[in-house]
């Protein structure tokens, strides 16, 4: 007897299990992973050279991007930072307010003017979260699909790539028929371009 596993029940185990896996990431093994994760997002902008990018805001177990954030800040790389919605939209702001507070979810935020919707509109690098990418460029998220929302808003989508832990690129991931690739990945052992 075979059982049948929806899609939403086979994402839901493998988040679980990602999860799982990124809690208990030993402390020392964290700022290794951090260090080439940040050295990746630099060599991404630099040979990019956006003139704006957008950046999740690092919380809990997700892939660090305060160090790579500090990075921009010091070297005049303007960036926005998400900020979530009741309604399951972002706002974005800029990242160099500095001072952060929690927001929805307790998802750490940073406080700062929100930007009017037209210059997220101008974005040409989107750094997003995922929970596994695999070698096609899908991308799953953790479910409550915030970014999904924000890049069906561009009009003209940017380079998008998600930041992930080098085992959580996977051969596939579980879809829907709502899930959208992304450009590329950038994990603690290098960027993939798909």
């Amino acid at each position: 007897m075979t059982t049948h596993v929806s899609v939403r029940d086979a994402k839901a185990n493998l988040r679980a299990e990602i999860r799982l896996r990124r809690r208990s990431l030993p402390a020392r093994e964290q700022e290794t992973v951090t260090a080439g994760l940040t050295e990746h997002l630099v060599a991404l902008v630099r040979h990019r050279a956006p003139g704006l990018v957008a950046c999740y805001l690092s919380g809990g177990d997700e892939p660090n991007t305060r160090p790579f954030l500090a990075w921009a800040a010091a070297n005049g790389v303007e960036v926005l930072v998400p900020v979530s919605r009741q309604d399951g939209l972002l706002d974005w702001v800029p990242a160099s307010g500095g001072r952060e507070q929690v927001g929805l979810f307790g998802i750490s935020e940073m406080i700062g003017e929100v930007v009017p919707a037209g210059v997220f509109q101008t974005v040409d690098l989107l750094l997003i979260p995922a929970a596994a990418v695999d070698g096609s460029g899908m991308r799953m998220g953790w479910g409550r699909g915030y970014f999904d929302r924000a890049l069906a808003s561009l009009e003209e989508p940017p380079a998008v790539f998600a930041v992930i832990y080098d085992d959580e690129f996977l051969e596939a991931v579980p879809r829907e028929s709502h899930d959208r690739p992304v450009d590329g990945v950038v994990m603690p052992s290098g960027i993939r371009v798909f």
